[in-house]
């Protein structure tokens, strides 16, 4: 892999104004060399050598540089080095490559959104996902040299990593301390940078963050996952009241007990249990029937 280094160049204002003397001693031979009788070959050569550095060569060796640009410099082929001081600049012209804007990078932090994925989950559930990824370049010489079009192969590995992720995770319902994708937010957005930046390396990428943007069943099944969680919302509910029934009639028999108002059998134990916990978890208001009569025959 190829390895940054620092590219070297000069300060542009300064060449501006040592371009500015060399047309300036052109200008002169050429109006003393008219003035004269004749042109001597070593005038004409020194003249020819000037137009040829002042005009044909100089000018194209300028560029400038904003905060958090870097321009990379390539002679005949081969690496030169990196410039990432902002900037008017100016170096020797046959290492800036064509097309200029190819060779120069942006620095900034970036956000790509990686578009919503039909995968299947741990468990095998069709599920849709999408992610948020702010990434940077680092390493300007491993984004341009050993990957091809390094924006594509950032939107490439983030596709193939958020399929893995989903594939490793179930996408909620799991077993006891297991993480799944819509209660591990934190952890699961962490997976995937740690996965993203191993990726991204070779392009010399840094991940700064990771977020999941969207998590829902995949539409043929969302109906059916639904009915699923109402049901079992609706079995906790009721495990809740079924356990604070019987705590409440165990209270009651211990209460009728210890303050002797009444002496049960079994068989009366067993009528109180029952009409108390039809009162108490029935769904609808219970409606009472008085009894005139006595309670035996």
């Amino acid at each position: 892999m190829t390895s940054e280094r620092p590219g070297k160049s000069l300060n542009g204002w300064m060449i501006i104004l040592i371009h500015l003397a060399l047309a300036a001693l052109m200008i002169w031979l050429f109006v003393d060399a008219i003035a004269g009788p004749r042109w001597s070959p070593g005038r004409i050569a020194a003249l020819a050598l000037l137009f040829i550095v002042a005009v044909l060569i100089m000018p194209f060796g300028y560029f400038t540089l904003q905060p958090n640009e870097a321009k990379v410099l390539i002679l005949f082929g081969k690496y030169k080095g990196t410039v990432r001081e902002d900037g008017f600049h100016w170096t020797n012209p046959f290492k800036l490559a064509l097309p200029r804007s190819r060779y120069t990078l942006s620095l900034r932090i970036r956000n790509f959104e990686v578009e919503k994925l039909k995968v299947n989950d741990r468990r095998g559930n069709p599920i849709e996902i999408a992610a948020v990824v702010v990434w940077r370049v680092d390493n300007t010489a491993h984004a341009l040299f050993d990957v091809d079009r390094y924006e594509h192969y950032v939107k490439i590995q983030s596709d193939a990593a958020l399929r893995h992720l989903a594939n490793c995770y179930p996408y909620d319902h799991g077993e006891e301390e297991e993480v799944t994708l819509r209660s591990g937010i934190e952890e699961v957005s962490s997976v995937l940078k740690k996965e993203l930046q191993e990726r991204l390396a070779k392009a010399g990428v840094i991940v700064d963050e990771t977020r999941l943007t969207h998590l829902a069943y995949a539409p043929e099944i969302a109906g059916a996952m639904l009915r699923r969680q109402q049901a079992e919302a609706i079995i906790a509910a009721r495990r809740k009241i079924v356990h604070g029934a019987c705590s409440m009639v165990e209270m009651a028999l211990e209460d009728l007990k210890a303050k002797k108002v009444i002496d049960l059998d079994e068989e009366r134990k067993a009528a109180m249990v029952s009409n108390l916990l039809v009162v108490l978890c029935g769904e609808a208001e219970a409606t009472p029937v008085i009894n005139t009569g006595t309670l035996y025959k």
